[in-house]
């Protein structure tokens, strides 16, 4: 069974994030598509995509719009 590469394989919000996941422009494409121009990871977010709980990529864009309205009402 071939692995999903996250280089090149086609990105949507159900696909399942992996043990090999990787940040690869691929992803920041689709994250920017799904988030909006101004999206960006640090180093929290990204340890959050890894943590080893099951989620999706829909998950991750919503977890960032989220941390992201939650740090305009700060």
């Amino acid at each position: 069974m071939k692995g999903f590469d996250w280089h090149a394989d086609a990105i949507n919000r159900d696909t399942a994030v992996t043990a090999t996941y990787r940040n690869t422009q691929n992803v920041r494409r689709f994250l920017t598509k799904q988030c909006g121009e101004n999206f960006a990871f640090d180093r929290p977010f990204m340890a959050w995509i890894k943590d080893g709980r099951a989620k999706t990529m829909g998950d991750v864009a919503d977890e960032w719009t989220g941390r992201r309205a939650a740090a305009k009402r700060l």
